[in-house]
């Protein structure tokens, strides 16, 4: 009799269990039984070889869910017009879409918050960087997954510090020292800057690092310009000033962007050039660049006025609210964003007999893991210092717009514009934008 109460327990007990929570023997929480296979889901990405080998290696989901996926891979210049094309025709053309974090909150209202998924797989966003989390993020809850993100690093020669016997910069006044230097020992720029205003706001990148390190944010408490402070004014100055006052940056700098900055780094016409870290294989690979895996070194982003406070970016991966497929979306971001496949994609060179060089990872433990490292020479330990104390751009949906007066104000700058006047006039352009949202 104890016996068969026994068994009959251990039968109910199994009855119990809520469906799937003990049959599931699929990796990364992706349900088994494959309930949406004959499913074909849309993808829209940004070019790069990490999302390649993401494209190439999407067999194994299918082999696993029965899903079928198509990818669309769109150029980074024609992403943003292609995202908002998509969000306005509102016909979920795309299942799941890629997009630059600035520009989530402006299509927020189409973008699926994945906070109630997360809890119910028991997925955490902690396994991300606090920067990097956050970019995902609007008003409190979760749009999606930074698959692709980034911290700066600077990059310097290598083999030109030690020739005029310089350590790699820990501050932006050893920058200028050594831009100085070796732009009137070597001739070329000391430092590849990139103040152009291109629509992009990528001027802003080193800026929002100068404003930060003085404890002032781009807005107050009010939602008032920051920037307009004496703190943020004499910041600006200080960043203005690499070029206009300083003379250390290569040719071309009040009209460059960061890729005409990077060409000018990897072609060996500057010493020195901050920018994301996925630029690193770049500017050793034969087929870009002139310079060499030896002479190309990288540090962390140099301390203003004693303090390091660095921008970080990311590109999330969200499920359009439009979509027919949401919950087959979401099994393919389970597996897209799993933390092997970040990690893999950064040791493994070759996927499907075709060669990949990534060393983008978005995991904390992938930043940590020693094969990644061994795989990237430590860039990845060097990412995790550069979050250690990292922030994103505004997230706000007027941000486009505000980010455009500050980028052509600061382009302005760099030509030998006043500084102070047309950041203030900027300013007042913002008050303005702020004012007609509601925001006061």
């Amino acid at each position: 009799m104890k016996i068969r109460c026994f068994l009959v327990f251990v039968a109910l007990s199994f009855l119990a269990v809520p469906a799937g929570a003990g049959d599931n023997v699929l990796p990364y929480k992706l349900k088994s039984g494959k309930p949406y296979s004959g499913t074909t889901l849309n993808i829209l990405a940004v070019v790069t070889p990490q999302f390649k080998s993401y494209d190439l290696r999407d067999e194994e989901f299918e082999s696993l869910t029965g899903i079928n996926v198509n990818w669309t891979h769109i150029p980074f210049v024609a992403l943003q017009e292609k995202i908002a094309s998509v969000g306005v025709a509102a016909d979920g053309s795309f299942d799941v879409v890629n997009y630059l974090d600035s520009w989530g909150p402006a299509n927020a209202y189409w973008l699926e918050p994945i906070d109630a998924w997360l809890k119910r797989d028991g997925i955490s966003m902690d396994r991300y960087p606090e920067a990097f989390k956050k970019s995902a993020m609007f008003k409190g809850e979760t749009l999606g997954f930074p698959l692709r993100a980034h911290p700066m690093l600077m990059f310097y020669r290598k083999d030109l510090f030690a020739k005029h016997g310089l350590a790699a910069p820990k501050t932006w006044n050893e920058v200028v020292r050594a831009g100085k230097k070796i732009k009137q020992q070597e001739g070329i720029g000391g430092l590849a800057c990139y103040f152009g205003a291109d629509g992009n706001r990528q001027n802003l990148f080193i800026w929002l690092n100068y404003i930060w390190a003085t404890g002032t944010d781009v807005f107050d408490k009010q939602m008032k310009p920051a920037w307009a402070t004496p703190a943020g004014l004499k910041a600006t100055r200080d960043y203005v000033d690499l070029h206009t006052k300083n003379n250390i940056c290569g040719k071309g700098a009040v009209s460059n962007v960061e890729q005409d900055a990077r060409i000018q780094f990897a072609q060996g016409n500057a010493a020195m050039m901050p920018v994301w870290w996925w630029a690193y294989s770049g500017f050793y690979n034969p087929n870009q660049s002139k310079l060499t895996k030896d002479q190309v070194g990288f540090a962390g982003m140099p301390s203003y006025r004693g303090k390091t406070v660095t921008y970080a970016i990311s590109m999330p991966y969200s499920i359009s609210k439009y979509s027919k497929n949401k919950e087959a979306a979401w099994e393919f971001m389970k597996w897209l964003s799993n933390p092997e496949l970040d990690r893999r994609n950064a040791i493994e060179r070759s996927v499907r007999g075709e060669k990949i060089v990534n060393n983008v990872v978005t995991h904390k433990s992938s930043m940590a893991d020693a094969e990644v490292n061994a795989a990237n020479d430590n860039i990845q330990k060097a990412a995790l210092a550069s979050l250690a104390n990292s922030d994103i751009m505004p997230q706000i949906p007027e941000w486009p717009e505000v980010g455009d007066l500050l980028s052509n104000a600061i382009q302005k700058a760099s030509t030998g514009g006043n500084v102070d006047q047309l950041m203030k006039e900027a300013a007042s352009k913002v008050e303005r934008i702020l004012r007609r949202a509601g925001y006061y």
